[in-house]
């Protein structure tokens, strides 16, 4: 930790908790992220939220390439000191939610927590072979809770849809700098096909999402109380969307609570609406 206070004193830089920027400082971790990541000199790793560097260090000394994202410009004056000689390395400076990113197969990253979803799909929209992620604990979870638990919901379904996820271990408060008030997680993403198959993928999300507004209802109730969000711009009486939904589900599939559904079975409810 010596030498990350000295840097961020010498740049009379103070660390903002509630943008996320919690720097890894304990090396043992850092090596772990890298080694899950089993990278060579073919690899070209994307890093979002380098921070000052801590990781972004170890990535250019195993991988062939990397690129660093970092929002903050005052982190990418450190980053460019200490990065000074990696010619390996592309510091890009903005925000990793909107700028262009350039070709990469794998990502390793502690990421701004903040972000978690939205920067885990925009990479999942990309073709890549896998990911090393720090999350916090929470989310980590949810990616990887079993129907009917408190933690599944429309983030499960979504992420088990596109790609295969494992949770590698616990990270404690301690190991950051400035601590965060919560637990984290190194999670492990490999994209795949999806495991089952959906006709239409926007009427799919539509689906999962109106269903999960209501994760405890049946689903035939949850379906009629989101009609509006798989079917947006349908204008239909309340009559007309009961006998619709009755119509299109099996009494099995109209009776099960949302949260019980497993992922394939959204896939299934998301089809029968998207048959004629």
């Amino acid at each position: 930790m010596s030498q990350t206070l000295a840097l961020l004193r010498k740049h009379g830089i103070r660390l903002s908790k509630r943008a996320g920027q919690h720097q890894v400082i304990d090396p043992t971790v850092l090596e772990q992220m890298v080694d899950y990541a089993k990278l060579s000199r073919d690899d070209v790793v994307l890093e979002v939220g380098a921070g000052i560097g801590n990781l972004t260090l170890l990535l250019a000394a195993c991988a062939g390439g990397v690129i660093a994202v970092e929002r903050d410009r005052r982190l990418i004056k450190i980053l460019g000191e200490r990065l000074r000689g990696h010619s390996n390395v592309e510091l890009l400076c903005g925000d990793a939610l909107r700028i262009e990113l350039p070709k990469f197969n794998k990502v390793v990253a502690n990421l701004p927590y903040g972000i978690s979803s939205d920067i885990t799909f925009r990479f999942l929209g990309h073709d890549f072979e896998l990911a090393v992620l720090m999350y916090q604990q929470e989310f980590a979870e949810r990616l990887v809770a079993r129907p009917g638990s408190d933690d599944y919901g429309r983030l499960t379904v979504n992420t088990y849809y596109r790609a295969s996820v494992e949770l590698l271990g616990e990270v404690p408060p301690e190991t950051f700098f400035p601590q965060p008030k919560v637990t984290s997680a190194i999670v492990r993403l490999r994209p795949r096909e999806p495991p089952f198959k959906v006709v239409d993928e926007h009427v799919f999300f539509n689906v999962v999402r109106a269903l999960f507004q209501h994760r405890r209802q049946r689903v035939r109730n949850a379906l009629y109380r989101s009609f509006g969000e798989v079917f947006p711009g349908v204008k239909i009486s309340k009559a007309e969307r009961r006998a619709t939904i009755d119509q299109k589900l099996p009494k099995a599939l109209a009776e099960a609570r949302v949260m019980d559904l497993e992922p394939e079975k959204f896939g299934v409810i998301a089809n029968l609406f998207t048959s004629p």
